[in-house]
This record gives structure tokens, sequence and C-alpha cells, in this order.
């Protein structure tokens, strides 16, 4: 099985190509500028270019039999690069021998109660609502997409933050969900965990799932 990462070079993607690598699975880090990528990693991985505010060359999926895409607009302002990315590579791997799409999304589009999500609560950090509005706007794009390829839209819990693995996580799908101490959370290395275990799974094609404790 050999994984493509898009973004591998941010933070959640850096994690899930830490836990690929130590499944020893082979991967190829799609990044915009292959030179971040160094020490060990630069030796571990293989690396191509890709810039997702330019055409995607079908021809960078090469050899890949999965991509896990972690697309974010936050450091650069740039969210709608969000839904516009989910929407080119839908279309873009139908193309290839690319299957399957694991896409890193967010937890602002889980619903608090019927018809109401998170990120319209009004205690929502303002700082992080432009980008999960566009996390928001890639879900829709994945739900009324007729793609060929085998997507699943995976929401972290609201706190997603630097960490070990903290033990069992679970799997939810639309509905926003807490542990016994009524918070969302879940370490980074967890949900790189959660992610790479679906490589191994058929279940949650075409669909959306969301991970926490």
């Amino acid at each position: 099985m050999n994984i493509a990462i898009i973004g591998a070079t941010g933070w959640i993607g850096s994690t899930l190509m830490q836990e690929a690598l130590s499944r020893q699975l082979p991967v190829t880090a799609l990044v915009r500028d292959p030179a971040k990528l160094t020490g060990e990693l630069a030796d571990q991985v293989t690396a191509r270019p890709l810039d997702l505010e330019q055409a995607i060359d079908p021809q960078v999926f090469e050899g890949i039999d999965l991509v896990i895409a972690a697309v974010g607009g936050r450091a650069s302002g740039q969210h709608q690069l969000v839904p516009s990315s989910a929407k080119a590579l839908l279309e873009v791997l139908p193309k290839t021998q690319v299957k399957r799409l694991l896409w890193v999304g967010g937890a602002g589009s889980l619903e608090v109660a019927p018809g109401v999500t998170l990120v319209q609560s009004p205690d929502f950090p303002p700082e992080y609502k432009d980008e999960a509005l566009a996390q928001g706007e890639a879900l829709k794009v994945f739900r009324e997409s007729d793609s060929a390829v085998n997507w699943t839209f995976v929401s972290p819990a609201a706190e997603i933050y630097p960490g070990a693995s903290e033990g069992a996580y679970r799997i939810g799908g639309d509905k926003f969900f807490t542990d016994d101490a009524g918070r969302s959370r879940i370490s980074v290395t967890d949900y790189a965990k959660a992610m790479l275990d679906l490589i191994a799974s058929e279940d949650y094609g075409r669909q959306r799932i969301s991970v926490a404790y």
C-alpha cells in the first residue's frame, strides 16, 4: 500500500506521516516545498511538489494507492483553498489508479442539535470560524460529488492538541459527542492513529465520521 500525504509538512500532516512510517508504510509527501522535508524524514519518504493553488497534474499520483489530504488555509488566510482542493481532488483522482481519499476535516460542521452545527454555537472561537466554515463547504463538496473515488471525511474532536496517545478513541458520525467530563477532545497522535487505522478497513466509504475520546 503506497500512501501519499498532502500537506505532510504541516502539524497534522507531519503527525500522519510519522504514524504511517511507524507502520512501515511507503509514504510519498506531496508538499509545496519539498525542501522543507529535512533530516531523517527526507531519507524515509519520497517528496513530490504539489501546489494546490495550481492545476493538479494527475502524474503526481503515479504509483500511489491511497491519498490522505491535510489541507488548511489558516496560516495564509486562504480558507477557500480547502473546498477548492476537495473539488480538484475529486475530479483528478479518478484519472489515476488512486481509489481512496481520506480527508482531514473539521469539527465545526458536526451537529450539536438537529439542524444546528458546532460552528453556529455562540461560544465558537471566532479565530477558527473561517476555517470551520471552509471545512463545512468541503464536506458539502464531497456529499454532492459523483466522483468515483471512495472518500472519507474524518472530523477530529473540537479540541485537537499536541501530545502522545492517551488510549482508545471512539468513532461517531455527524453528531457532536463528548467524553464523561463533557469535553470533545483528542490528541493529534490518536487522531493520526484513527486515520491510519482506516486504511485496513473498508468501512465508512463516502461518508463523514468523527473521532474523539
